[in-house]
């Protein structure tokens, strides 16, 4: 289900967080966030405000594969159904690209955004996903790519997350 922006946007929105969650279907969220979040009282509340949620807080800034293989690591583990991407572009990103690879084989350079290279997505194993932006200008909360770097060839690549 996707939420409109009129819906769910503006002030004091986040303490609409569960029920956005519970909208997209997300019982068992995993949140991924940067290590500069991880500790504010924003995270916190975030956690404390839905029920059997997680916390990853392992992406730094320009999100790279590892950062993303790790929040996998931690969504099945925790066997999560949903991704609340919360802070800026690389966890935003990296939130995404988590949510997309939940369900896939494939390694997530097969889904570079070439051509119809998405097609190879399994679209049920795309997890749903609410993005919390905390800064503006990246629009990484309503793109629907991210942009990961590649660690073996140090090429930032766009991963396409279409459902």
């Amino acid at each position: 289900m996707e939420l409109s922006d009129d819906d769910w946007a503006g002030p004091g929105r986040i303490a609409e967080l569960a029920e956005a969650c519970s909208r997209a279907g997300i019982k068992r969220p995993l949140i991924v966030t940067d290590e500069g979040l991880v500790k504010t009282p924003m995270i916190e509340r975030a956690v404390a405000s839905l029920k059997d949620a997680a916390l990853f807080g392992g992406v730094r800034g320009n999100p790279a594969s590892s950062h993303v293989e790790a929040g996998l690591r931690a969504y099945r583990a925790g066997g999560h159904d949903g991704v609340v991407a919360f802070g800026g572009g690389s966890a935003l990103d990296a939130g995404k690209a988590v949510a997309f690879m939940s369900g896939q084989t494939r390694p997530l350079w097969d889904f570079e955004d070439i051509g119809d290279w998405w097609t190879r997505a399994v679209p049920a194993g795309i997890a749903p996903v609410v993005a919390v932006p905390t800064t503006a200008g990246t629009g990484s909360e309503v793109g629907r790519a991210s942009v990961i770097l590649n660690e073996e060839t140090h090429q930032k690549r766009s991963s396409s997350i279409r459902r």
